[in-house]
């Protein structure tokens, strides 16, 4: 099956990372779109193709586009571009690392990146645009909606759901059947044993707890 090469919006580092999985699958990327690079110089070996308006300039058809601006906790740059894109009539291809893992029954909407090292076990569902970050654990009947950040390192215990908006830290903890609310931060490291409420932030460790063992 042939592909139409890719433009990347977006020049930091997310979208480098982007580009090497794109270049793992054997697929054409002709540059980067930003407006904070001067349109002509070279970003991760490829050309910055001008600002976020030039991929209109472009046939619907002759090019597929990916989404490479990050996502960070409180900040919706990401989501904005993704709606200015479509609202004009284009939409984001999806990119998936050659070392996941993807059970043949999830369902991923339109623009979901799954990074390296990611596992999504069966009866899953991520919704569009979603990020499911390096090395993450997305266990069986998990539901994922759109916009959300799965950071690096968390693992998503069997059957959570994750309403939209919502990021969840590097590293974090979710046991099984919770609900995470719509526009919800749990925080780098946190250990996640109760529903969260739409619009919380959300922070827990463990306590650590030393006990002398028995001879």
């Amino acid at each position: 099956m042939r592909h139409s090469p890719v433009i990347i919006l977006g020049a930091g580092g997310h979208a480098k990372v982007l580009a090497d999985i794109l270049m793992l699958c054997d697929r054409e990327v002709i540059g980067f779109v930003t407006p904070d690079r001067e349109a002509g110089s070279l970003f991760y070996g490829q050309k910055v193709l001008g600002g976020d308006d030039v991929v209109f300039s472009y046939p619907v058809d002759s090019v597929d586009l990916v989404n490479g601006v990050g996502s960070l906790p409180g900040q919706v740059g990401r989501w904005r571009l993704a709606e200015m894109i479509r609202q004009r009539g284009r939409s984001f291809t999806s990119v998936f690392h050659p070392e996941s893992v993807i059970s043949a029954d999830v369902e991923i909407g339109c623009g979901v990146q799954v990074m390296a090292g990611a596992v999504i076990q069966t009866g899953a569902s991520i919704g569009r645009d979603s990020i499911i970050n390096t090395g993450s654990i997305i266990d069986h009947d998990c539901i994922i909606a759109e916009n959300c950040h799965i950071a690096p390192g968390v693992t998503c215990s069997g059957g959570v759901e994750i309403e939209k908006n919502t990021h969840i830290g590097t590293g974090a903890t979710l046991i099984q059947g919770l609900k995470i609310g719509e526009g919800c931060i749990v925080a780098a490291g946190s250990v996640v044993h109760k529903d969260i409420p739409d619009g919380m932030f959300y922070r827990k460790k463990l306590e650590t707890i030393m006990v002398e063992v028995e001879a």
